[in-house]
């Protein structure tokens, strides 16, 4: 998406976000969910604390291979190691060859590991890419399971970069809590429905261990400028709250595509 930027690689995604707040970084591609594995829970956590806001958003089509060290074949490998992701994406076949799948922190990290052991009982799932660097053989390409494999990743930044209401097809990112009573959820988006908004994501998760509130994720289509999403905000504050938009910024093409997951290939 930057390929004039220069990569700066981060072992959590906790770094990633503080190597952006602290300086080192001017940019920050956080994964935020994946067509075939689901979200990156971790990461819904780490929007609202981060201290950055959300300036963009890019969907990538995943491609996984099976590399294994030279002399490895189908029948000799045991063990497979890559990226939980990477390994929920691939659990079908994985478990089609009878693999035991080992976690790693990153598929680039597992296929390193194995081409350094050289044991033609281990595999691992990873970019094509990564088996040219550490000199491993693709024993299978497409991996994962479904075509379609596609993941959403957000960039973050310092500050935000809205762009002017009307200038092009906008998302915009917030969270916010509701009590754990009967409707209030249903109240909270009512506006969304009755200004015509639409609502593309909506995640909830635990607020402090406590289960008696939540708080709630959401994407909508659209500009707080605009009229429509300016009254439904209005709205969800009325009923709901600590209300924080996380980011403003233009809709990738990909979500704009009318086939959509479809056409990922």
């Amino acid at each position: 998406m930057f390929p004039a930027m220069a990569t700066l690689a981060c072992p959590t995604f906790e770094d990633a976000f503080a190597a952006v707040r602290d300086g080192p970084a001017g940019l920050a591609m956080i994964p935020i969910e994946n067509s075939v594995a689901g979200r990156v829970a971790d990461n819904y956590y780490l929007l609202p604390r981060g201290g950055l806001h959300i300036i963009g958003e890019h969907f990538h089509r995943v491609r996984h291979h099976l590399l294994a060290p030279p002399g490895a074949t189908l029948q000799t490998i045991k063990t497979v190691h890559s990226h939980i992701q990477a390994l929920s994406q691939c659990r079908h076949l994985i478990r089609e060859l009878g693999l035991t799948p080992v976690t790693h922190a990153d598929t680039a990290g597992a296929a390193a590991d194995v081409a350094r052991r050289g044991d033609v009982t281990e595999a691992a799932i990873a970019s094509e890419l990564a088996g040219r660097i550490y000199g491993l053989s693709v024993l299978r390409s497409q991996m994962e399971d479904e075509v379609h494999n596609t993941t959403r990743f957000l960039v973050m930044a310092r500050e935000p970069r809205i762009p002017p209401a009307g200038s092009c097809d906008t998302v915009t990112t917030l969270v916010f809590q509701v009590r754990s009573v009967p409707a209030a959820l249903y109240k909270a988006l009512g506006g969304f429905a009755t200004n015509g908004v639409n609502i593309t994501k909506l995640e909830s998760y635990m607020v402090d261990g406590r289960f008696t509130a939540t708080q709630f994720y959401a994407d909508i289509d659209g500009h707080p400028e605009e009229r429509g999403v300016h009254l439904a905000l209005e709205e969800l504050d009325f009923f709901a709250r600590q209300v924080a938009i996380l980011g403003v910024y233009p809709a990738h093409p990909f979500r704009l595509s009318p086939n959509q997951l479809a056409d990922a290939d």
